[in-house]
């Protein structure tokens, strides 16, 4: 019996441990809402020539942070496909920023075979060496920055869900002066 009660115990502390974990990740992204987004650089672009913020000025944009070996990332990939279809005609710019969860991730040729395999259109910039995700204070695979025409990022989305209210969010930003 006290191992089944000891067991209960570490059960409960651990949970807790990964709940405060994902809290402290979800509240260190969301401080960034309100800020001057970091620029975004990377040691490869695909699908664009590089890209710099300063240059998008009048855009909404949509960074994603994700990696093709994440499941949750494939899941919101649809998503992220549906908004560029749907509004990149009235000023919405994706950049998805690759920054590598497994070590097969980090070979470019993998991430350019996925890009394509999947007909991902949008630009992407690897990030092996987590520069641009450090800047952002990002925590967690995926995670969509929403910036704003004067680039202050607006809103940020850690994880999968709340499709319906970032489609908002990037309607609202977009109809902005």
């Amino acid at each position: 019996m006290a191992t089944l009660a000891r067991g209960k115990v570490v059960c409960a502390l651990v949970l807790v441990t990964v709940m405060g974990v994902a809290l402290r990740q979800k509240g260190a992204a969301l401080s960034a809402t309100g800020a001057a987004a970091p620029e975004i650089t990377g040691q490869n672009w695909l699908n664009s020539p590089p890209l710099r913020l300063v240059d998008l000025e009048g855009k909404v944009v949509l960074v994603e942070f994700w990696a093709y070996g994440c499941y949750n990332c494939r899941n919101v990939e649809p998503y992220v496909k549906m908004w560029q279809k749907k509004f990149s005609d009235r000023g919405l710019v994706i950049i998805a920023v690759h920054t590598p969860e497994f070590s097969e991730e980090h070979k470019l040729e993998n991430v350019r075979r996925y890009v394509q395999a999947h007909d991902i259109t949008y630009p992407v910039v690897t990030d092996n060496n987590f520069a641009v995700w450090e800047r952002y204070g990002n925590h967690a695979w995926p995670t969509l920055y929403i910036i704003d025409k004067q680039g202050i990022v607006r809103a940020v989305r850690v994880g999968e869900g709340g499709y319906n209210h970032t489609e908002q969010t990037i309607q609202s930003l977009l109809a902005e002066k």
